[in-house]
């Protein structure tokens, strides 16, 4: 009788580690590709802020490492805890402000800004790792009110449809039926309501034409390609703006 070979099969190693413990990977945090549309990258306020909250919170971003590899990263800023009554209309751009301008002198509450994996490593529940991590060291560190302006991607599939009625939609168990608001739901968020004017993008005609490669040449509302909602153009004024709408999703640590 031949002996029977067992062949093993290496388990990848996932660590997630932040830039105050691993200052030696800022680089590779920055590295982590994404897919955003290019228009997504023109925010004002993103432009200005993004790698200061970085360097002003490193123990705030987290890189999820495969076999020390980095596939994915995670950004977030310490708020003012607002209330659950008040959570600003200006979601993304808001918690940008707060965590750069004028931060906090206690760490009360912590918004996400932006949760990214490497697009060939997604679909593999990766989101779940980054998020479980966040909410873990937020927890640790005292925080009991951990915000995020959610984008709910998916609903660039559907953009004249109202915001409201798309982040509220639910599937036959009850989850979420976005993708990416499941993710927070299934981790205990609850939504907490819409962010309409979470982040601004203004442009040029010329601009956004290089941003799209779309002709923009009649007035109104126009559907971009990734754009949760339409982009309101002004040929007249020679100017397009994308107001984007966010989902405010809540996770209560303590």
């Amino acid at each position: 009788m031949t002996a029977r070979r067992w062949h093993t099969v290496p388990v990848p190693s996932l660590a997630v580690v932040s830039l105050a413990e691993r200052p030696e990977l800022t680089d590779a945090f920055w590295s982590v590709p994404g897919d955003w549309p290019e228009f997504m990258l023109q925010d004002p306020v993103s432009a200005t802020r993004y790698g200061d909250a970085v360097d002003r919170h490193p123990d705030l971003h987290l890189v999820l490492l495969e076999d020390d590899e980095p596939v994915g990263r995670l950004h977030a800023v310490p708020v003012r805890w607002p209330g659950p009554d008040a959570l600003p209309v200006r979601g993304w751009d808001w918690a940008l402000e707060q965590g750069v301008d004028d931060p906090p002198a206690e760490l009360t509450a912590v918004s996400l800004i932006e949760a990214r994996l490497a697009p060939q490593h997604r679909s593999r529940g990766l989101s779940r790792v980054l998020l479980a991590a966040a909410r873990e060291r937020c927890a640790r560190a005292g925080v009991v009110d951990l915000l995020a302006p959610v984008r709910p991607a998916a609903k660039a599939a559907e953009p004249t449809t109202p915001f409201a009625e798309y982040v509220h939609r639910q599937r036959p168990d009850g989850l979420p039926a976005d993708p990416w608001i499941r993710v927070h739901a299934r981790a205990g968020g609850v939504l907490a309501g819409v962010a309409p004017l979470s982040m601004t993008i203004p442009g040029t005609l010329a601009q956004w034409r290089a941003w799209t490669g779309l002709a923009l040449d009649t007035d109104g509302p126009q559907v971009v390609p990734g754009a949760l909602v339409p982009v309101h153009v002004d040929t007249a004024q020679d100017h397009a703006v994308y107001v984007e709408p966010n989902v405010w999703v809540h996770h209560r640590l303590g």
